[in-house]
């Protein structure tokens, strides 16, 4: 589901939260998870470790069935490029993978050539910014 995120299911995104300095990473993983709030940060139970969350603005909704928000949640496994640089993802990403310096608040993020393993390019594009693919 995380790749695949649609531009409607993160409409309500007011901001994103990063808990690391982004400049320094390639990809992160980014998923939807159903939290019980629109803000602050949500709790983490995953192997490694939570690198930023979105926050939502007052517009959106909760789940009628279940009363939670789905809300992005950006993390990192312990055998991720940025701690393993020649392990499993030394070329390649996994397919829940985004360049962050591409995601912005309503924007699912990009795969690059960064992301991907290929070459930094050379100016450092502000976060949010789009690049091409």
């Amino acid at each position: 589901m995380s790749a695949l995120i649609a531009e409607d299911e993160i409409v309500h995104e007011a901001a994103l939260v990063w808990l690391e300095d982004i400049g320094s990473l390639d990809y992160v993983r980014q998923s939807l998870d159903r939290l019980p709030t629109r803000r602050g940060r949500p709790a983490y139970h995953r192997d490694g470790r939570m690198v930023g969350y979105a926050q939502l603005g007052p517009g959106a909704k909760p789940s009628r069935s279940s009363g939670t928000f789905r809300r992005r949640v950006f993390w990192l496994l312990p055998h991720d490029r940025d701690t393993d640089p020649a392990g499993l993802y030394a070329t390649g990403a996994p397919a829940e993978a985004v360049d962050p310096s591409t995601v912005a608040p309503g924007s699912k993020g990009l795969k690059t050539g960064r992301s991907e393993g290929g070459l930094r390019p050379a100016g450092r594009p502000q976060p949010g910014a789009v690049l091409p693919g």
